[in-house]
């Protein structure tokens, strides 16, 4: 999708114009990937207006995976997330998806980054449906890739690194190359991963399965949301090893994450998954996601963090009267 030009740019500390937000081009994350960010949505809610899905936790990750690199972010956790409020708010978008990205700035060029500083960055942008709109009920064909996942010990998986993604580049250049839509990663030994940017779940008769976090996975914001959402519908979810031909034979599949959200499996290596589109389960999860995520049923998760909670708030009083009792 080709980026179009928004209005402000957060970084460190101050709103910017768009054509002011740059950096040097010894950056030391340029040359070394030494950034770590996350992806986030702000949905145009029927209840609260524009609303930001899971910021605490997003932000939380985001701190999380700093520390893992030991890069601490010169601002604190509420500042952050009202950093990210207040981009969106800049912007006047009702609906977004916000890049905050954390990484070692200019200074000085080496592995180790020494001296380099650590700056913060917050941009915000209109984007649709990651895989396309139609994904979302037709589904998408997809490859098991020939690229495998990152083994423990190598790159932290659980960290959001910018670096990491040079895997996810290969897996998803590869099933474009081929006609796919996406790649499926497995990990070093053998069992599903991933996506490229998404996570994966596996249904066989009405039980739903998702690789654990050991099985080099990132611990998605939309997955716990799913896992969570699911149970609360009644079914079964676990958290356990899928090896590769399990995904041939499954009733379904489907992926989730913030950009592609619940996007359904249709064909895995050119193998039709279930009948072949959307199944009943991926439908009713999608249904109770979606409806929550645009308002049409109570944040009784409270995962929503209101852009504009002062203005609401002031709306909501009552009048003044003036008139005598």
């Amino acid at each position: 999708m080709p980026f179009e030009e928004v209005k402000k740019i957060w970084m460190n500390g101050r709103l910017v114009d768009f054509a002011d937000a740059k950096i040097h081009v010894l950056t030391h994350a340029v040359h070394y990937g030494s950034g770590l960010f996350e992806g986030i949505r702000c949905y145009n809610t029927a209840n609260q207006g524009p609303a930001i899905f899971r910021l605490e936790e997003h932000a939380r990750r985001l701190y999380d995976s700093c520390k893992i690199y030991r890069m601490d972010v010169p601002y604190s956790f509420e500042e952050f997330k009202q950093a990210c409020v207040d981009t969106v708010a800049a912007n006047e978008f009702q609906d977004c998806y916000l890049r905050p990205i954390v990484y070692r700035g200019y200074h000085s060029l080496g592995v180790f980054p020494g001296s380099c500083p650590v700056d913060v960055v917050i941009a915000a942008w209109k984007w649709g449906k990651y895989l396309g709109p139609e994904a979302i009920e037709q589904g998408v064909d997809v490859r098991v890739s020939s690229w495998n996942r990152m083994a423990p010990n190598t790159f932290p998986a659980l960290a959001k690194a910018t670096g990491n993604y040079m895997n996810s580049i290969l897996i998803r250049q590869e099933a474009a190359a081929d006609g796919y839509a996406e790649g499926i990663a497995l990990d070093v030994n053998g069992y599903v991963s991933e996506g490229s940017g998404e996570n994966i779940f596996v249904v066989r008769e009405g039980r739903i399965g998702t690789p654990p976090l050991g099985a080099s996975v990132l611990a998605g914001i939309t997955r716990s949301s799913i896992m969570r959402i699911a149970r609360d519908l009644g079914f079964e979810v676990v958290e356990t090893l899928i090896p590769r031909e399990a995904l041939y034979i499954a009733d379904e599949v489907f992926f989730t994450g913030t950009a592609a959200e619940v996007t359904p499996i249709r064909s895995i290596d050119r193998i039709k998954v279930g009948s072949g589109k959307r199944g009943p389960v991926t439908e009713r999860i999608q249904k109770e996601f979606f409806d929550y995520i645009n308002g049409a049923i109570p944040d009784r998760y409270n995962w929503f963090t209101p852009v504009y909670a002062a203005k609401n708030a002031e709306t909501a009083k009552p009048a003044l009267s003036l008139s005598r009792a």
